[in-house]
Order: structure tokens, then sequence, then C-alpha cells
């Protein structure tokens, strides 16, 4: 129970009990299931949810001028930090937990060895562009606008 990241066949080496009956005491006595880890966003501060709500209203605003072509005038564009690292599988980051049990959640803790940022606009139609910015640069209007152009 200290280790929920332990494996079978290591309580089965540790134990020299057989797989089947320490899979039928996790399984069935224990009533435990492995499951894997999921990943959760950060949190968004006041200032966050005050801006997608004026997003969300502008798009609104949009949709009631344009509503015939709203996706053929409508361009997207989403950012991203890419990092260099090699993540858990999802087989390593497995735990045992009761089946009535909440999955895990697993946070990024270690940092990179390096990060770029990606930028992808898209429509209907599929991605239209997708950029890294040069190491050093700032994203500000002006880059915008020479992507854009």
């Amino acid at each position: 129970m200290e280790d929920g990241q332990i494996s079978a066949k290591s309580i089965v080496e540790q134990l020299g009990i057989s797989r089947e009956r320490v899979g039928s005491i996790i399984y069935e006595d224990l009533d435990m299931r492995k499951l894997s880890a999921k990943w959760v966003p950060k949190c968004l501060n006041s200032d966050q949810k005050r801006q997608r709500c004026q997003s969300s209203e502008q798009l609104l605003e949009f949709f009631r001028r344009y509503p015939n072509d709203f996706l053929s005038r409508l361009v997207t564009m989403d950012e991203t930090w890419l990092y260099h690292y090699d993540p858990d599988t999802k087989q390593q980051s497995m735990e045992w937990r009761h089946s009535g049990s909440p999955r895990p959640k697993k946070f990024r803790v270690q940092k990179s060895a390096g990060k770029f940022l990606a930028s992808c606009f898209g429509d209907q139609g599929g991605i239209l562009l997708i950029d890294y910015l040069p190491k050093g640069q700032t994203i500000n209007a002006e880059y915008y606008s020479s992507l854009l152009v």
C-alpha cells in the first residue's frame, strides 16, 4: 500500500507466491485496479477568465453579423510550449488504486533540457501556418503582424 507504482511481478518476487495468487489478492480481495495518471492543466486566474469571456462575447457578436459564413471568415490561433524531455510512459505512471478511487494526477516536476514556443494558425480548411518562435524573440503585436502578412 506504500508504493502504488509497484508492479505485480515485483510483488511476486518479493513474496514468493504465484502471479495468479497476487492477481487474485489485488483484484478480488483488495478490489484494486491499476490506473494511469491524468494530466491536469493549470488553473486560470480571474484576469484570464475575464479575457476568455470577452473573447467569447466578441465571437458571438461576429457570428450574429455573419451567421452564414461565420466559419469561413474565422481564423484561430493557439500557442504551446514544446519541451525537450522524455515523460514517463502511461505504463510507468500507473498505480494500484481501489476500483472506486479517482485517477491519480500527474504534474510535471522536472525542468526540461529546453523549450520553444510554437504558434499554430488555422481555419475551417485546416492548418494555415505553424511558426516556431526564434530563441530570444519576444511575442508582441509587431511579431504577429509580420506572420500574417
